[in-house]
Formats: C-alpha cells, structure tokens, sequence
C-alpha cells in the first residue's frame, strides 16, 4: 500500500512511525513533512492548505489511503477534494470538520442535544459583547470562533483582561477572520482531560485519556501554547467517569453530527473538564491532538492503519482497537522564547535510539536536524507506572541537545498528585 500524511509536525510524525508498523506499506509519503519526519518517511514540499497539489500528487503517485492530519485542511474540505479524486481518506469531510472550525457550532450543537457544556452567548458586535462584560461574572473565557492555531482561548482573570480579549479578537484582529464571532462562556473549574476517539459516524470507541500541560512554564504559568506536554493515561478520567462521558458526550455528539447531516468520520478529540457537577465539553477537535497523540499512539496495540481504514469505510465495529495496561509520558522541548519569538537553526544532537521522539519543529540542511520552530520535539517514554514512565521522559530529555532548548520540568506532576 502506498500511504500518504498531510501535515508536518509531531502529531504527524507520531501517526507516520505507527502507520510504518503496518507491514503492508511500501510506500510511505508525508507532505510536507520535516526534517525528522524524514528518517521515516519521503518528505514532499507540498504545503498541507495547499489541496490542488495535495490532490495531483496523490493521483500522479497511485496513493492507496491518505491521513488528514491537521485541522486547516480538513476545515478547508481537502478529504472531500481526495474522496472526489477517487482517494480513500482518514479525516472528517468539510461538513464534518465544522465542529472545530466554528467554536459557536459546536456550542449551539451542544444546546440543542443537551450535551453539557458551559454557559455561554455568542456575539459579532465588540460594543455588545463589551458591555455585557459589565455584568459578566469574572473569570471568564474569551474564544475567537475560528481556527487560531490552538491559540484563541483567552481566560480573563479580570474585567480589563476580558475586554482586552474582545478588543484584541475583534479590532485588531489578532486572529484575523477567525475573531470576526466570538464566544464568552463561564469559567468552569476542575481536572481537563483530553480523551481522542475513533468514529465511523455509527460507533465511536474513545482512546485512552490524556492529560496535556497548555501553559509554558512550571506551575502552569505562563502563555498558551499548543501544548508542553503530556501523560496517559490520565488519573482523573476514571471508570465512572468515562461511562458518563460515553452516555451524555460521546455518543450524543456523534448522533447530533449525523442529525445534522454532517455525519462525522475520523477522530473526534473531546477536551473535557471534570467538574463538580460531572464532565463537561471545553471543547471539541476535528483531529488528534497534539501532543496528546504523541502519548496515546504508543500505547495503541492495534494496527492504525486498519482502524483507519475500517473508520473511512465505516465498519469500525469490525475491528479491534485494543490499548496497553502501560503508562506514558512527553516532554515537550521547545525554543527558548516560544509561544512569542525564538531564534532557530540550532542543531539538533538525537540519542541512537529515538523510536520514541516526535520531531515538530526542525528542517534538514547539509545533513544535519537544525531547529526550525517553536515546539522542536516531544520525547515520550513508557513504562508500568506513571512515576516511572515520568522519570524515564526526563531522563531522555537529558539525551537531546540543541541550544536554546527549554522545556517543562513538572510535566505529569498533577497527575501523580492525583494517583497518591
């Protein structure tokens, strides 16, 4: 089979070295890729936005399946444009992709199928939305409606935040486009979880949780960023937990989508908060996170590219997707500065064994892996027990080097608190 991955960051990398498990690839292309990616797969210079290229490629190449791996290209409605030109994909269509395209779908979709989520109103007008922050309660949290790069949710611990936030989406246009609606909804308080999962628009069968660390520095201080690192499986989602997840979230959510017409195939990444009154939805994915697909995807037993295959030709509930009784943990190492400005072009020294790091952000020159990118790679670890699957993540964070390299040191540190 010749296979194809849109995308080029970790969470791609780590879909790619599953993917290569599958011993009935021969051909494995991912687009654009990067320079880590590269050691297992053939990079190609094709943008992932850039669907006319993707498309002519996969026809020239006699590509067999494609993984749409980032949400850019499945909300721009590139699975459609490849299931058109005769290509199987993994990925949700563009009617499909909308609930993490449009933060007030997906909050309107919840009200109407009374899937629990917080409080909120939706506005298109700063002078409307400003003022009701006169009266909201404080904290609270500000979404842009679009895409932003995991980067449009603002916590305003104060009224001057709150309408900093609004100003910044809706004037200034920080986000662009994507800040021309916006969401205000009520600060929730508990454990967030991350649990990804398969669907075929008929069953849905979650993954193992995750938890990720979104600030930058320790004791979650800091600026968002796409995510410091993670662990599975995470403390807080337990078997009580999860069932009450499946009946009032999971299911409804894929019932509610098929209702709508906008029948959803591929991962459905369900960001939840675990409040005093049962989870409740944060927020809604189209894809795999990242980089909780860098700790879930480790300890998937089953072939991915069957069940992925079994989701695109929805007959998921044929096959098995069975996860290890193990426990993982990635640390994120990033460039100094990152989520704001970093230098790059650092060389990256890898230990000899490094099936189990990600590599995001960096390009190949002259023969060697420069950095090239805020989040430059994940390094993951596994073991029997949290704790130890934690200490052996830091221990191989020690065996990468490049300059300018930082990184969270408490990465898991709440979980293990948990687990006491």
């Amino acid at each position: 089979m010749k296979v194809m991955v849109i995308g080029g960051g970790g969470r791609e990398h780590a879909i790619i070295k599953k993917i290569k498990e599958n011993p009935e690839v021969t051909a494995l292309y991912a687009l654009p890729g990067n320079g880590g990616i590269a050691k297992d797969a053939t990079c190609v210079d094709i943008g992932a936005k850039d669907i006319e290229g993707v498309v002519a490629f996969a026809k020239e190449n006699a590509i067999d399946f494609a993984v749409v791996a980032p949400d850019d290209p499945l909300v721009l409605g590139m699975v459609d444009a490849l299931n058109e030109a005769g290509i199987p994909c993994f990925g949700p269509d563009k009617k499909a992709a909308i609930l993490e395209g449009s933060k007030v779908f997906s909050k309107d979709l919840m009200k109407k199928y009374g899937i629990p989520t917080a409080a909120y109103e939706v506005f298109d007008d700063m002078e409307k939305a400003l003022a009701y922050l006169e009266t909201a309660p404080i904290p609270t949290v500000i979404k842009a409606d679009g895409l932003a790069l995991g980067k449009g949710v603002i916590i305003a611990e104060t009224k001057e935040q709150a309408q900093d936030a609004v100003r910044s989406m809706m004037a200034d246009k920080v986000f662009g486009a994507s800040g021309d609606h916006i969401v205000i909804e009520e600060f929730m308080t508990g454990p967030e979880v991350s649990v990804l999962s398969f669907t075929d628009g008929k069953v849905i069968v979650p993954m193992i949780s995750a938890m990720d660390h979104k600030r930058a520095k320790d004791g979650d201080k800091g600026l968002n960023t796409g995510g410091m690192g993670t662990i599975a499986p995470n403390p807080f989602y337990t078997e009580a937990v999860a069932q009450e997840c499946m009946e009032k979230i999971f299911v409804p959510t894929m019932e509610a989508m098929k209702a709508e017409g906008r029948t959803f195939k591929g991962c459905i990444f369900f960001g939840l908060m675990i409040t005093p009154n049962g989870p409740k939805v944060i927020e809604y994915n189209c894809r795999f996170g990242d980089p909780e697909t860098q700790v879930v995807l480790p300890l998937l037993e089953s072939d991915l590219l069957t069940i992925m295959q079994a989701v695109a030709e929805e007959r998921l509930a044929e096959v098995e997707v069975k996860f290890s009784d193990k426990a993982a943990c990635c640390v994120i190492m990033a460039s100094a500065g990152y989520p704001e400005s970093y230098e790059k072009g650092f060389e990256i020294t890898l230990p000899t064994d490094d099936s189990l790091i990600f590599v995001a952000g960096a390009k190949e020159a002259d023969g060697k892996l420069l950095t090239n990118g805020g989040r430059v790679l994940g390094v993951t670890e596994i073991a029997d027990t949290l704790p130890e699957a934690v200490a052996k993540a830091y221990e191989s964070v020690k065996t990468v080097k490049f300059d300018n390299a930082f990184y969270r040191n408490d990465i898991g540190k709440k979980a293990l608190a948990a687990e006491v």
